[in-house]
C-alpha cells in the first residue's frame, strides 16, 4: 500500500535532499527561506557553528500582508541590509524545498538588489 503525503512532507523531503549539498560556513553563510500562507522568513546560518547570524522576516517587520510579492521583497532588502551590516556579502541560497517562483524568486531578486552575492 502507498502511503499518503501532504504538500508540507513532500516539501521537507525535497528541503532534506537540497541540504545534503547546500551548507553555510563562516565565509559563506546559508541564507534560508521559510513560508507561510502569512509570511515569510528568512536567516543567514552558519552551519559549521551552528548559529544564526542574521534574520529577518514579516513578522518582525510588521507588515501588514506578509503573504504577497511586497512583502518578500522587503524582506529580502532587509536581511541583505542586516547581512551586509555585518560583513556578510556572499551567502548560498536556500530555497526551503519551495519552488524557485514567486516570493522566494522575488525575495532572491531583492537580496542580490541589495547587494548580497549568491
Amino acid at each position: 500500500m502507498v502511503k499518503k503525503t501532504n504538500k508540507n512532507e513532500e516539501r521537507i523531503r525535497r528541503h532534506k535532499r537540497v541540504r545534503t549539498k547546500v551548507s553555510g560556513t563562516p565565509e559563506c553563510p546559508r541564507l534560508c527561506v521559510f513560508r507561510s500562507n502569512k509570511n515569510i522568513h528568512t536567516q543567514v546560518i552558519d552551519d559549521v557553528n551552528g548559529t544564526t547570524l542574521v534574520a529577518a522576516s514579516s513578522v518582525d517587520m510588521k507588515l501588514e500582508n506578509g503573504g504577497n510579492i511586497e512583502a518578500a521583497k522587503a524582506v529580502g532588502a532587509e536581511i541583505a541590509k542586516r547581512a551586509l551590516a555585518k560583513n556578510i556579502n556572499k551567502v548560498v541560497f536556500d530555497r526551503g524545498g519551495y519552488i524557485y517562483h514567486g516570493r522566494v524568486q522575488a525575495l532572491a531578486d531583492a537580496a542580490r538588489e541589495a547587494g548580497l552575492e549568491f
